[in-house]
């Protein structure tokens, strides 16, 4: 087998770390793909307080590297270093105004802005409530330069029996925004309306 590509995974200081937690899981159970992951210093403190005091631990365990926050001359942060895309999970509004107007000072940052510039997919699970007009501008600017925006939504319509099996559903569905061959995550799709009739 040919050496696994890379996929970068963030993890910002917004909550819904678990998100983050479980798209790194499911990436490293896939033979194709090696995880690269950026974890902010803000985020440290919110996977402790959203999904345990080992949580960081664990995940760099599962990752094929683990990035500082601070190091930004990492390899992930260069345009030649051969990686497949990213996404930020959750994405906080200052990692999103970052990335959006081109502030880095970080490697999540850094990186983010390297996978714009190399034309690969940037998916970025923004993570906020209510929303005011300078975060939607922000949304709106990274878009116009080609990120993805990918609000971390419940797919209600699946009728989800717990929070578990939301957080798949979300984390199965920015894995997926990928596009990226043999990477097909257990997203459920919708299949017509159970109230049709032919």
């Amino acid at each position: 087998m040919s050496e696994r590509q890379g996929i970068i995974v963030g993890i910002s200081g917004a909550s819904g770390a678990a998100i983050g937690a479980r798209i790194v899981e499911l990436l490293a159970d896939n033979p194709h793909y090696a995880v690269h992951l950026v974890v902010s210093p803000a985020a440290e403190r919110t996977l402790q307080e959203e999904v345990g005091v080992d949580a960081l631990a664990r995940l760099r365990a599962l990752a094929f590297r683990h990035h500082l926050h601070s190091d930004i001359g990492a390899s992930i942060a260069s345009g030649s270093y051969p990686v497949a895309g990213m996404i930020v999970a959750p994405c906080s509004i200052r990692t999103l105004s970052a990335i959006a107007w081109g502030q880095l000072d970080d490697l999540l940052v850094r990186t983010a802005d390297v996978q714009l510039k190399e034309r690969r997919r940037l998916v970025l699970l923004v993570r906020e409530s209510p929303l005011h007009l300078g975060h939607l501008r922000a949304m709106l600017q990274a878009t116009e330069i080609g990120a993805i925006i990918a609000p971390p939504m419940p797919a209600f319509y699946l009728r989800p029996q717990s929070l578990a099996e939301m957080i798949d559903q979300i984390a199965a569905r920015a894995i997926n925004l990928l596009g990226l061959e043999n990477l097909l995550a257990p997203a459920k799709a919708w299949s017509g309306s159970r109230f049709e009739r032919v």
